[in-house]
Order: C-alpha cells, then structure tokens, then sequence
C-alpha cells in the first residue's frame, strides 16, 4: 500500500513519535482491489491534533484551525486533501447525529469502535508498512460483506446518518449487509429523521451515481432497495415509496410503481437520476385520489418540486427535475402530428436530449426491454429530419434580432413572444428563416 501514498505523508510518517494510520475507505480500497478516481485521506494516531498539525507544517503541509472537541485537522499538499482525527471514543445519545461527549485515548481497538462498519475500521502503519485489524475488517472485506463494529442496535442507534452511509457504500462497494446489519438499520429507520437535509441529500446523491464509483454494475439500484429494504425510503420520500405494491396494467409493466420507479434509476443516464428516480412520483396521489393515473406527470413535477425543495436539492437541478417529469409522457402513444412534434422539440430544446433519456429509462424499466423505445424513435427521427433541413433550434439562430423587430415597429415588450412564435413557425416550415421573411411573419403575429 505504501507505493500508493504520496512521499510527503510518507516523510510526515517516519518524522512522527507516534505511529500514524492511514484509516477508512482508502484502506479498505486497496485491501478489495478497488481503484476510485478520488481517494479517501483519512489519517489518524494517538496524538494531540495540535502536535500533530505543528509536525505537518514542517513537513510542507498547509492545515486550518484543529476541532479540538474531536481532535480533527484537515491538511492539504500539492492539491491533496487529508483530514487527521486523534484516536478517540465517542459517546452518544440516541437520535443526537453529534456525540455529546469525546474522550482521547491511545487505545486503537476503541477508536475502531467508535466507526460504522468493520470494512471501514481496518488502519495501516505508515511507517512500520503494515496492516492492523483490531475487528476482524479484513475478512469482512475478503468475503464483501458489511457488518457493524458493535451491536448493530447501538451502532444505528448512534447516528442515524449511518442508514444512509450503509445504502451507499454496500452499493459502491458491492458489499452485502449482514442479517443483523440490516436488522439493526430497520429497527433504528426512524433516527434519519434527526439528519439534516443537505447530509441526506448527499447520500442520496451519492447513491443515485453510485455505479460510477468504483463501476460496480447496477449500484445505484442496489443502494435504492436497501434504502427500501431498510424503512429509511419511507421517512426520506414518503411519496415515492408510496408505490411500494401499487399495481400497473399487466400490458404495459412487470412492477409495482415503486420498483418501476428503481429499475429506471439502474436503465438511466448519469444526466438524469433524479429525474429517473421521481419520474411517476405523482403516481400514488392520482390513483388514491381518482383510482387512476391520468395527469401523474403533472402532479408529480409539483411532488417533486416539494422534494427537492424540502432537500435542499440545487434550484437548478430542481427546475430540471420538474421539467423533465412533467413532460416524460408526451406523446407517448405516438399519435401526435410530426409538427406537433417539431413545436415541442424547438419549445423544449434546452432539454430535448435529457427527455430522450428518460424516456428510455422510463421505457425499459416497464418489462427490462433494452430495445429504442418507439417515442424516442420517432422524435429522434423528426429532430433528424428538421436538423438535415436546416432548421433553427433556439432563438439565437433566428435570422433577425430582438432590436431588429423593434425596429421595424413591434412592441418592445411582446420581441421575447413573437420570436419564439417564429421559431415555431420556422420548426412547422410556415416561414424560412430568412429576416424579410420573418419580419413579415412577424408583423403578421403582431397585428
């Protein structure tokens, strides 16, 4: 392991008094074969953060301010961050994310102990380049299993972020709960309630992509079922998990609304997740409400606005997220007009690639069917078509300006409307896109 650290932690090593471990995900990393694009720098030893940081900066390290309630620094070097903990036990109250009370020590098998899984609880000795396993982390991580470092009741009654944590790196790391492991997270589900939004969101995030981690296949729906599996769903997104054995006509889907909903995260774009995961969030209020899921697409971009608001989700994200499920059922019969379909193409551009993408996921995650869907044939086929005729897409690529329609007497607050009333009309050919003709058509508009 040692050939993978870099010569300056190596040095800050051997100039230590004390022993220090490189702990976590980066140990567990190279113990499975598992090669990320980003490394975990956890280090730690049983000494005081203040020494400890002093002996760094010697060493060419740059550090902020020590946490002295847990003994935490964080480093960086050449671009590399690093976040030192002294050895420590830690106590909690159940449903405090916090512990109220730390206490310092030398004793490596307690610091262990105050970690989530064994897997991430295995430290190697930079400088005697040697691995320590106080738990038994190793053999859980031979055969890829993830069990607690103590009774999994206490573990997840600790911290209930560690429900989130579990989801994530089973999933990233293709490791399988134990019985108890999963027990223990089921019985202890209702603590995530006391995470904070934006840490729950990250997790979740972190799920939805967690495939590209370390390219374990299928790992974003691994990470969602024991999100499920383990009652956390529920808490998390009622709405969605709402749909948990909610039927669909046998013609069209093989799943219950829920698992529909998981499977077209696992057949979706990176692009797209949250999109993929929300898709028919609005699914369980229609049919409660009308025994049917007319207008899902619609109630649901609103659900999932309320979601992504109520997780701290980006603005940006969010409006993307609403957009796309608000218009993933378009046409999905396909008897819309081919100029329907240009208007809609040219109207909603700005997500036109992202739409075929959910609509693909959406599409193959009915009945597991990895063939085109047929909506995105045809609209593929229109856009092609359009592209070849040389039509203009957005605005911009009109052939006559904002200033210039002002300037041949349109009012000044209607430009913004009518170009866009120009680039439908271009998309349908009712007009070429050349400026006497489109300032003509426009007039027309105008009066």
């Amino acid at each position: 392991m040692k050939n993978s650290l870099s010569q300056n932690l190596i040095t800050l090593a051997e100039s230590c008094p004390y022993p220090l471990y490189v702990v976590g995900g980066r140990v567990r990393d190279f113990i499975a074969g598992l090669k990320p694009e980003v490394y975990d720098n956890d280090i730690c030893a049983p000494a005081d953060a203040e020494d400890f940081l002093t002996r760094a900066k010697t060493c060419g390290f740059t550090g902020g301010a020590v946490y002295k309630n847990t003994g935490t620094v964080k480093l960086s070097l050449n671009g590399e961050g690093y976040e030192f903990t002294s050895f420590r036990s830690d106590e909690y109250v159940r449903g405090v994310h916090k512990p109220v009370n730390t206490f310092f020590t030398d004793d490596i098998t307690l610091d262990a102990k105050r970690r989530d899984f064994k897997c991430n609880a295995v430290y190697y000795d930079i400088r005697a380049d040697k691995i320590v396993d106080p738990l038994g982390g190793v053999k859980d991580i031979k055969n890829k299993i993830i069990t607690t470092v103590d009774r999994a009741e206490k573990v997840f009654g600790e911290d209930g972020l560690r429900l989130m944590r579990l989801a994530r790196i089973s999933a990233q790391t293709g490791f399988t709960p134990s019985d108890e492991c999963m027990e223990g997270a089921k019985r202890n589900c209702a603590l995530i309630s006391d995470i904070a939004p934006e840490r729950i969101c990250a997790e979740l995030t972190a799920i939805l992509h967690a495939d590209e981690k370390y390219g374990v296949n299928n790992a974003q729906y691994k990470g969602l079922c024991i999100l499920r599996d383990t009652g956390v769903l529920k808490i998390i997104l009622p709405e969605l998990a709402a749909g948990e054995g909610m039927g669909q006509p046998e013609a069209y889907h093989s799943y219950d609304v829920l698992e529909h909903s998981l499977r077209c995260v696992a057949y979706a774009d990176r692009t797209i997740r949250l999109a993929a995961l929300l898709h028919d969030v609005g699914k369980p209020l229609c049919k409660l409400r009308d025994g049917n899921y007319h207008m899902h697409d619609k109630e649901g971009a609103a659900i999932a606005l309320d979601i992504c608001r109520r997780l701290h989700v980006s603005k940006k994200l969010a409006e993307k997220t609403a957009k796309l499920i608000a218009l993933h059922m378009y046409d999905l019969a396909g008897n819309a007009r081919e100029n329907k379909v240009r208007a809609f193409i040219v109207r909603n551009y700005d997500l036109f690639d992202e739409l075929l993408l959910l609509k693909q996921a959406d599409f193959s995650a009915c009945k597991d069917n990895l063939c085109v869907a047929p909506s995105v044939e045809k609209f593929t086929a229109i856009y092609e078509k359009m592209k070849s005729e040389g039509l203009p897409f957005r605005v911009k690529e009109l052939n006559v300006r904002g200033d210039e329609l002002i300037a041949a007497g349109l009012p000044k607050e209607r430009t913004a409307d009518i170009l866009k009333e120009l680039l439908k009309a271009c998309a349908i050919k009712q007009v070429k896109n050349e400026k006497h003709a489109l300032l003509s058509y426009a007039l027309k508009v105008a009066n």
